[in-house]
């Protein structure tokens, strides 16, 4: 493509050394940068892409874009907003990809993972050839790589819409993070259906405030063309207050408020398992489809309350994309959950449970979903955030003391997983500290260990008949699962290891 060709959609403030060139390719990274390319100058938290100029123009870059004017002597173009610029001009480069196929982009706090995950499988369950991109990893036909990114920046993200493309994805499943929302990564995606589930206090130090936090994550609703669909949320105020704030047609949703365009009822959480009745309450007309209101069962394969939320979601998208009511039952149940979302690893004499305990609201539906189990005692391994400040552990900790009588929370193992972490994960004196006061207050004993070995096998030391032992925490737990296994394989040799490692089966994280 001809640059000037690719320029004339963004605004350029100035402009040095003038001319027409071919571009072979983009990058914003001057490790990417082959003979031909753009190089665009990316300002980062850590990194200034203006300091790579030099190095990319040494690997074959023929034109700059820049906020800042540099001496040198291929064209540079200088933009106001070069994240912006990035996201538009690969958004052109690859021939507006996402305008092609169905986009469903979904947030939260919590549950963007597992729900994109219960979509991809009702999508997949009616043939539907899908792409998925997300926190674990990003997948379209043969392809799978891990994930770096929640929502990969916009270069890679219209990268991989090109080639969902090519191979015949007619539906994009997405995770988008309040990160990619406010550094502009999604701009430019032609979303047809998006939803906010929940939104909690999570990323309060990356964003500054709560009320930033919010605004990020409700310009994916704010900004949706007329002609997509926003699900939101009765049962969380915030994705409520935004029914009237969209230009997209709205299908509302709700577990304990029964008035929305879809409800529940007769929920059975005994299990951990939820089993429930889902009631189309008013009719969903679509260009070539329209659901009367009607009842139906759902049956989950995966434990949760909060599965529930994340299937109410799914189902409200798989109706939207008009498949069949017994095929979303049919995706639903054949979908067995995500790594680390309340997974159970192990259901034999006793449960292990392993969850991601993020933030508090993550950890309030988990523990919500443990008091409506049937178990003898519970034991918790927590393994402490590393890295994510004062505020994050120290309303992470009063999420646990707050179920603390009614699970019966005597004691918590808290490890710092200092072998498993890197040092951006590392867990620092202010933040143990913190923790150890809130459980102090709430007379809660804390065993802490500096490995995550040595907390899981004291853990494990007290597990009996009927207990459940929860591995709880975000990074510094990745490991847990698989030491936990291995730790049961030892004590019980004659056991079939590969049954017993079943659901760690394709696993990411830990292994």
């Amino acid at each position: 493509m001809k640059l000037y060709s690719l320029l004339q959609s963004i605004e350029l403030l100035e402009s040095w050394n003038e001319r027409d060139v071919e571009i072979r390719g983009l990058a914003y990274n001057s490790k990417d940068v082959k003979p031909g390319d753009l190089f665009i100058c990316i300002k980062g938290s850590k990194a200034d892409g203006h300091d790579y100029i030099q190095q990319a123009i040494e690997k074959g870059a023929v034109a700059v874009i820049v906020e800042d004017y540099q001496e040198i002597d291929i064209p540079q173009f200088r933009v106001r907003d070069s994240r912006k610029v990035l996201a538009n001009l690969s958004h052109n480069y690859y021939g507006r990809p996402s305008e092609k196929m169905k986009v469903i982009g979904i947030t939260a706090t919590n549950g963007k993972t597992s729900t994109s995950f219960m979509v991809n499988s009702i999508l997949e369950s009616y043939s539907i050839k899908t792409g998925l991109i997300g926190t674990v990893m990003v997948k379209y036909g043969g392809f799978i790589e891990p994930a770096i990114l929640t929502t990969p920046e916009s270069l890679d993200l219209q990268r991989h819409f090109a080639q969902m493309n090519r191979k015949g994805v007619s539906h994009v499943v997405m995770e988008v993070s309040s990160s990619a929302l406010e550094l502009n990564r999604v701009d430019e995606v032609d979303f047809d259906i998006v939803t906010l589930n929940n939104i909690g206090r999570e990323h309060i130090d990356l964003h500054t405030s709560f009320e930033k936090y919010f605004e990020y994550k409700a310009s994916l609703i704010r900004k949706a063309k007329p002609k997509a669909w926003a699900i939101l949320n009765l049962d969380c105020p915030y994705s409520k207050s935004l029914i009237a704030e969209t230009k997209a047609r709205v299908l509302t949703i709700g577990v304990k408020d029964k008035t929305g365009d879809l409800s529940c009822s007769n929920l059975d959480l005994s299990t951990g398992r939820p089993k429930f009745t889902v009631h189309i309450r008013n009719p969903i007309k679509l260009d070539n489809i329209e659901y009367q209101p009607q009842e139906f069962s759902i049956d989950l394969s995966v434990p949760g309350f909060h599965s529930v939320y994340n299937s109410m979601v799914a189902i409200s998208v798989g109706l939207l994309s008009g498949v069949p009511v017994p095929i979303i039952q049919e995706g639903l149940n054949s979908f067995k959950g995500v790594e680390r979302r309340f997974q159970i690893i192990y259901d034999e004499s006793f449960k292990i449970i392993d969850d991601h305990f993020a933030n508090p609201e993550n950890i309030n539906v988990t523990l919500e979903t443990l008091s409506m189990m049937d178990y003898n005692d519970l034991h918790i391994v927590y393994a402490i955030r590393g890295s994510r400040g004062v505020i994050t552990n120290r309303e992470n900790a009063k999420a646990i003391v707050r179920w603390a009588s009614k699970l019966n929370i005597k004691e918590i193992i808290a490890t710092l997983s200092r072998s498993h972490v890197t040092e951006k994960d590392r867990v620092r004196d202010e933040e143990i500290e913190v923790f150890k006061e809130i459980m102090d207050e709430a007379n809660i004993k804390v065993r802490l260990y500096d490995e995550l070995p040595d907390a899981i096998s004291h853990g494990s030391s007290k597990v009996s008949k009927g207990d459940i032992l929860l591995l709880a925490g975000c990074q510094g737990m990745d490991y847990g699962a698989k030491i936990v296994l291995e730790e049961i394989y030892k004590s019980k040799p004659n056991m079939d290891k590969k049954e017993l490692f079943r659901a760690l089966g394709n696993r990411i994280a830990g292994m």
